[in-house]
């Protein structure tokens, strides 16, 4: 199985750049995976294609403000540190820039000495180990200094960082958003509750490996980078409760249903877990517990394009997403969605 197998065409102006003002206002492709059926909708019918007695589940993550931008001391030179994973005691792996300026001993000042990075180790990858001062709160240093890590591919300035936070978000500690679930807005979910659709939360911090390219032709060679996930045992219970009753689980984003495969047994039901998982999806891959996903359109030959050809069919995604591209509709994080049933 080849990387250029998930390669599509997308012309650069479909990439959305900014979100559109009300979040429910996105449009919806369903594709039906018994044969590869489609249809166009907005996000706001999602309703109308779940049934009483489902389960949604939806990764309640929260994005960390976490690009700093700063100056080197001494010398003032600019510097920019992006916060990957919290390794306990002040410690952060990170991402850094410039790299050359930014070696062990190197010392940047963020707020004019509200907070203080100290680089301890260079890491692989180019990562570095960084030791972080500061009076109070971290979480609250950072929410007052820090910017929002928005995708490589969007280069408008976001006005609202609650834009890229989901309405139910409460765990911090990801490096990017689960973006399926910036669609849903709080009305949106009372709707699908009062239909008799049951919904639970999961937690996966999302990382920047998310966006890494396969760079492998080889996609079996590829190596995915691992991400701290937790299922509660209310979320448990009810998927398991789903399973037996014959309702559907569909798992909002990628992540969620990354989370849910890590941690179901061959049966299918889940129990209350922790840990970390590198769970890497491909066409072949056997599902053992979702039935259906509430996604994005992702980028050509990335996992997560692999991970929805595994759900619906390699042809038939890829059949979808040319179907999207001629139809305009918006990509990516901040674009429309499509829900695989």
């Amino acid at each position: 199985m080849k990387t250029s197998d998930f390669y599509y065409e997308l012309p650069p102006e479909l990439i959305a750049q900014t979100p559109l003002q009300r979040r429910d206002a996105s449009r919806l492709l369903v594709l039906s995976r018994a044969d590869g059926h489609t249809e166009h909708r907005m996000f706001r019918d999602l309703p109308d294609y779940l049934r009483p007695g489902d389960c949604l589940v939806m990764n309640d993550s929260r994005v960390l403000p976490a690009r700093l931008l700063g100056r080197r001391l001494p010398g003032g030179g600019a510097s920019e540190v992006l916060l990957l994973r919290d390794l306990g005691d002040d410690r952060w792996e990170c991402l850094v820039r410039p790299g050359k300026k930014l070696r062990p001993g190197a010392v940047v000042d963020f707020g004019e000495g509200a907070l203080r990075a100290t680089v301890e180790a260079e890491l692989d990858d180019g990562k570095r180990l960084v030791r972080f001062q500061y009076a109070g709160i971290f979480l609250e240093v950072l929410e007052r200094l820090g910017e929002m890590p928005l995708p490589p591919y969007i280069k408008e300035k976001l006005a609202d960082r609650e834009r890229y936070q989901t309405v139910y978000s409460r765990a911090p500690g990801s490096a990017a958003a689960p973006t399926a679930g910036l669609h849903f807005t709080n009305e949106l979910l009372d709707e699908i509750a009062a239909r008799g659709v049951r919904l639970c939360y999961l937690t996966l911090h999302v990382g920047l490996g998310t966006f890494r390219p396969v760079k492998e032709e080889n996609v079996l060679d590829h190596t995915m980078h691992a991400e701290f996930c937790m299922i509660p045992e209310e979320t448990a219970r009810v998927v398991n409760e789903t399973r037996r009753g014959g309702g559907r689980v569909v798992a909002v984003g990628t992540t969620s249903c990354r989370t849910l495969e890590s941690f179901a047994r061959a049966d299918g039901t889940l129990e209350a877990k922790s840990g970390w998982t590198d769970i890497f999806i491909y066409p072949g891959y056997r599902f053992q517990c979702i039935d259906a996903l509430v996604t994005n359109f992702h980028l050509p030959e990335s996992t997560l394009i692999m991970l929805v050809s595994a759900l619906a069919g390699r042809e038939q995604v890829l059949n979808a997403y040319r179907e999207a591209v001629e139809r305009r509709y918006r990509f990516f994080s901040f674009g429309d969605a499509m829900l695989i049933v």
